[in-house]
């Protein structure tokens, strides 16, 4: 029994560090971290979308895309517009610069666990998510908000 609990602690462990990695290598290489990432991304989707708009397509919290955004119009990575038609809505822009960071910026870690999980079978992707849910309520984790990314700090902006 305590051989199968140390081979699922190790390979929590394994998934802490791959996105511990990942975040510290999207620092070096671009400066920011990947929620910032996810919202340059829905940014270059849909151009012009308000902050309301990237919340939804990022799956983070007004709170949360406000303070982003203010950080990444802060370092000149996008700009905020108001409407000229609804002075109450403001978009968001890439800026040139927005443009360069994502194409200096490695891949989201979820975009090759993505099309590895869509490989699967769909069984298969039933078991998988059975079993993570089960162990987020095993670690009292069930209701923690979290955005669909993979990030060692998905609070951080």
């Amino acid at each position: 029994m305590a051989d199968l609990l140390d081979d699922v602690l190790v390979s929590l462990r394994r998934i802490l560090r791959a996105t511990s990695i990942h975040s510290r290598k999207l620092g070096k290489s671009v400066g920011i971290t990947a929620p910032q990432l996810m919202v340059l991304r829905a940014v270059n989707a849909n151009d012009g979308l308000t902050a309301t708009e990237v919340a939804n397509a990022v799956s983070l919290s007004q709170a949360t895309i406000t303070a982003i955004v203010s950080k990444l119009e802060a370092r000149e990575l996008l700009h905020r517009e108001r409407s000229s038609v609804d002075k109450r809505r403001v978009h968001v822009s890439l800026t040139e610069a927005g443009r360069e960071v994502l194409v200096e910026a490695p891949k989201p870690l979820q975009e090759s666990f993505s099309r590895r999980f869509e490989a699967l079978p769909r069984w298969e992707q039933h078991q998988l998510v059975s079993s993570l849910e089960r162990i987020a309520l095993m670690m009292d984790a069930e209701d923690l908000d979290a955005a669909p990314l993979l990030t060692d700090h998905p609070e951080m902006h």
